[in-house]
């Protein structure tokens, strides 16, 4: 039997998860390829990992919310020490993996702090020059400060050291034009791939949570990874109060995993004395509940807002704008325009806009399932297999 070909996956997140969220999610779908991953954030406590691919955890580096400072977890290490540390760990995975591809997420489209072990990792793949490179980078880019600098230093990136770049998007709802102007710039091949969703299982968790037996409207809210969007957890508490004045409901809440102790412990007596509400850490099964729920209570995430998408969810969203960040913002109204969600931003986020913007939403039928094309994990792993077979022809 042939042997699989190689594929080493390099993922940073830093402040929520969703880049680990939809870049295990493609590789699940990589199963015409040995994968080893290199994961460069806080391990999620209950993710669950393909059993087939080999997790390579480096020490974790987080930001802060404005993404201009990076911390580390270690207290007995300076950054500068972790830094090391990881550049080192990385081209020893490298070496001893020999991989046919690699798949770098985001970077050079962002990620930009973390050249120091990612030129050096691409200078060593082009060395070898048989390894494909590519880049996985989502629909929508953060704003720059000076946008033609920017640009032009990832062109040069992507044509000094990439084979191809593949965007987790539909241009039919999201080009990546929007936010990237010097696309004719870039001299390898470019695909869009369709978004990546996860999709819902039919026999886990939430198939089985006695809390959502009964004929109330459930109202699922969360806030991703948890690091940021505390207020929304907050203000839906207090909302669902004026919410019950006309909806008989049940609030599932999801803080996240990141929150500290002390803060989730907060919450948790926030809610002591309210029955209809739950709140919890994380679940390894949020398609599911986002399904079986009546509306969400959301920031504007890439995988939240493909989560509402397939679902067909009616939703109310939370753009996270901190730090000039536009990326939530956009993608928030472009649920809008489908008609898949309210949008309430911070300056008016109070438990009275919240809760007239849930009870619009309750009000509209549950929409149908977007016209967005949602194979980003096969059509990614189609645009690999196809870019390593040209390779081997």
């Amino acid at each position: 039997m042939t042997p699989k070909r190689k594929l080493l996956f390099y993922c940073q997140y830093l402040l929520g998860m969703g880049h680990l969220v939809r870049s295990m999610e493609i590789v699940r779908g990589l199963n015409e390829f040995d994968v080893r991953f290199l994961n460069g954030g806080q391990i999620v406590p209950g993710f669950e990992l393909p059993a087939e691919v080999d997790l390579v955890n480096l020490p974790p580096i987080k930001s802060d919310e404005t993404f201009s400072e990076l911390f580390t977890f270690d207290a007995q290490k300076t950054l500068e020490e972790i830094k090391q540390i990881r550049a080192e760990r990385v081209l020893a995975e490298y070496e001893s993996f020999r991989p046919d591809v690699l798949v770098i997420e985001l970077f050079p489209f962002g990620r930009l702090k973390f050249a120091f072990e990612l030129i050096p990792l691409l200078e060593r793949a082009r060395a070898d020059g048989g390894v494909k490179v590519v880049c996985s980078v989502r629909d929508i880019l953060v704003g720059q400060r000076d946008p033609k600098t920017f640009e032009d230093r990832v062109c040069q990136r992507i044509n000094q050291f990439f084979d191809l770049v593949l965007i987790h998007s539909d241009p039919r709802w999201q080009s990546f034009g929007e936010t990237f102007g010097s696309l004719d710039k870039i001299n390898c091949p470019i695909r869009y791939t369709g978004y990546v969703a996860q999709p819902a299982k039919s026999d886990g968790e939430a198939s089985r949570d006695p809390f959502l037996v009964g004929e109330e409207k459930t109202i699922l809210v969360s806030v991703g990874g948890g690091r940021v969007g505390g207020e929304l957890i907050d203000c839906a508490i207090d909302a669902s109060e004026l919410i019950a004045q006309t909806h008989t409901h049940r609030m599932l809440i999801f803080a996240g995993p990141y929150p500290a102790a002390e803060e989730f412990q907060r919450m948790e007596q926030k809610v002591a004395a309210r029955p209809n509400i739950r709140l919890s850490r994380y679940t390894t099964d949020f398609p599911a509940y986002m399904e079986r729920a009546d509306l969400s209570i959301s920031m504007a995430g890439y995988n939240t807002c493909m989560n509402i998408v397939t679902a067909g969810q009616r939703a109310v969203v939370y753009p996270f704008t901190r730090g000039g960040n536009e990326e939530q913002a956009r993608r928030a109204e472009k649920l809008r325009e489908l008609g898949l969600a309210e949008v309430i931003h911070e300056e008016e986020l109070t438990p009275a806009k919240l809760a007239e913007k849930a009870l619009l939403a309750l009000a509209r039928p549950k929409p149908a399932i977007a016209a967005v094309d949602l194979n980003g994990v096969e059509n990614t792993a189609r645009a690999l297999n196809e870019l390593v077979e040209g390779a081997a022809s």
